[in-house]
């Protein structure tokens, strides 16, 4: 609640600070380099490129190797509406006599939403980019530990790609990957961010020869040092307990029944599911690695749907309000033209408790996205609670490889 009313105050104080009509004319087309800042005045840096399509404006945001592509551009009184294709997300934006950009970055959350500061400048490829000589090299494999505020640890692996100055790639963790990570080497010093709607990711290190020691700032508060060391050979460690698994007092058999995006109810035990294999897809809208996946899922779901599986995605987002989650799943479905039956499960993704209130016969739900596949029998054959996605590349291809082997082991019995 108070979340929310500091969104009203600051959109009113907005609207009486300005008195220019915002134009279409004022957002001109290009790159621009643009950033949004942290509590703590930390800059993520990200660059934006508008581009007119039938006379239509539209914004890419450029992520690493992705184009993120806007829904068209709205001008509403002083500002400009830039709404992302998924995510509750979207920027107020307007154009300061400058020639700049500013505005706030509003970000959907649990309990309302949150507003960042904006700002972006006409300019080239990476606001972090530093006119200046790399005198370290990270190009390579890398073994990285976290620490997190309460001292506890977490393992992690970097591998990244240098050309001159520039620096590519991505980190992973147990569970999944942060996708696509770009950024600059100024001397010994490294930046590297991430932006794509949800995550808002910065690192920032010191390169001492096969040794890198920095700070990883995520979303408005969070922040973790990390050190890392250079590693031909790391590898993510395996968990020491299943983080799912199915429950032993329970027959391994779920047996649940949710409304779909329109509104109709869907079964596991329904006719179109009986002797099939079924992939259950555990996601929620404001999840990016959940993208990755549904983009994967889907195109498999078109090339294998005839071999006799099926997928059912159930959502748990970010509120209990029916028409907020069916909106925001809607936005996944249509994004990734998803063919397979997406269904809202009504409970949050931060209650503890989701998984006895949907999938009882399951331990608790910590990673998003979780896969169960489902034999024909209907009984749960397998949990997977890692997910790589393409930026994780050869992660990413070992991935679909065991995949593939699962689905196939069960399709042949």
């Amino acid at each position: 609640m108070i979340k929310r009313q500091l969104v009203m105050a600051i959109c009113l104080i907005w609207t009486i600070a300005v008195t220019a009509q915002q134009k279409k004319e004022d957002l001109k087309p290009g790159m621009w380099n643009a950033s949004i800042q942290r509590n703590d005045g930390k800059q993520i840096p990200f660059v934006i490129d508008l581009q007119y399509e039938q006379q239509q404006l539209f914004a890419y945001i450029l992520n690493g190797q992705e184009k993120i592509k806007t829904e068209k551009i709205v001008f509403t009184g002083d500002s400009a509406i830039m709404r992302l294709p998924v995510f509750e997300s979207y920027f107020r934006i307007r154009k300061t006599g400058t020639g700049s950009l500013t505005g706030v970055w509003v970000s959907g959350a649990t309990d309302g939403e949150i507003l960042f500061p904006f700002s972006a400048q006409p300019a080239g490829r990476h606001v972090a980019t530093i006119p200046a000589n790399a005198s370290g090299n990270i190009q390579g494999k890398w073994s990285i530990e976290f620490t997190r505020p309460n001292q506890t640890k977490r393992p992690a692996i970097g591998s990244f790609t240098q050309k001159d100055n520039k620096v590519s790639g991505s980190i992973l963790t147990p569970s999944s990957d942060y996708r696509y990570l770009e950024g600059t080497i100024s001397k010994d010093s490294i930046i590297f961010s991430t932006f794509d709607g949800s995550h808002a990711f910065l690192f920032e290190a010191r390169i001492d020869g096969d040794k890198m020691t920095g700070t990883y700032y995520s979303g408005a508060k969070g922040k973790e040092n990390w050190v890392a060391e250079r590693n031909a050979q790391a590898a993510l460690p395996l968990p020491a307990n299943p983080v799912t698994e199915v429950k032993k007092t329970n027959e391994a058999k779920l047996n649940f029944s949710f409304k779909n995006i329109d509104g109709n109810t869907v079964s596991i035990n329904d006719a179109r599911y009986k002797g099939k294999v079924v992939i259950i897809q555990i996601m929620g809208s404001w999840c990016p690695n959940c993208m990755d996946e549904t983009a994967f899922l889907s195109e498999y779901y078109r090339k294998n749907k005839d071999r006799g599986i099926e997928i059912i995605a159930l959502g748990y987002e970010l509120s209990t309000d029916e028409s907020r989650s069916v909106q925001s799943l809607k936005k996944f479905q249509q994004k990734f033209n998803v063919p397979y039956e997406m269904l809202n499960t009504g409970v949050r993704a931060s209650d503890p408790e989701k998984a006895e209130k949907t999938i009882p016969q399951v331990t608790a739900l910590k990673n998003f996205p979780t896969t169960i596949f489902v034999d024909k029998e209907g009984k749960i054959a397998a949990i997977k609670t890692n997910f790589y996605g393409p930026a994780a590349k050869e992660y990413h291809t070992k991935f679909k490889e065991d995949f593939d082997a699962t689905i196939d082991k069960l399709l042949s019995k």
